[in-house]
């Protein structure tokens, strides 16, 4: 990505926090996406809701790409790359106790200390695993 789009970007994060808010509000639940997925797939208590979340995410994106117009999104990775850093996030995840819904969205606005200090975490190791791979050229 290399065009900074600040509509979009906005709309995108409006929706993110309308939809976090609304799940806290009416369910009384965080969105953590990584909590969703697991307790969907194990059929845990509340499987229907967390279903529907969980397929809006892919529906919403298609939605919007189509009243955009912007197309599908291409990724440069090879699927051993895809499935490996999966797994990475996965474990990523289960350490930290969340994600960066979970923490960065959802507990930043609940001050969350112990999701201060996550999100810290995750966005420094992001930034320099990006700082990283350009200065390597890969």
């Amino acid at each position: 990505m290399t065009e900074f789009t600040p509509v979009p970007a906005l709309l995108g994060g409006m929706l993110i926090g309308c939809a976090a808010a609304g799940l806290l509000f009416l369910h009384g639940r965080i969105a953590g996406i990584s909590g969703i997925f697991g307790t969907g797939l194990a059929g845990g208590e509340g499987r229907p809701w967390r279903v529907a979340f969980l397929l809006g995410l892919p529906l919403g994106a298609f939605g919007a790409s189509v009243v955009v117009g912007g197309g599908a999104v291409q990724v440069a990775a090879s699927p051993l790359v895809l499935v490996i850093a999966g797994l990475v996030v996965g474990v990523g995840t289960q350490l930290g106790s969340g994600c960066t819904s979970g923490h960065g969205v959802c507990g930043l606005a609940r001050l969350s200390g112990r999701s201060l200090v996550a999100t810290a975490t995750f966005m420094g190791v992001a930034g320099l695993v990006v700082f990283l791979q350009r200065a390597l050229g890969a």
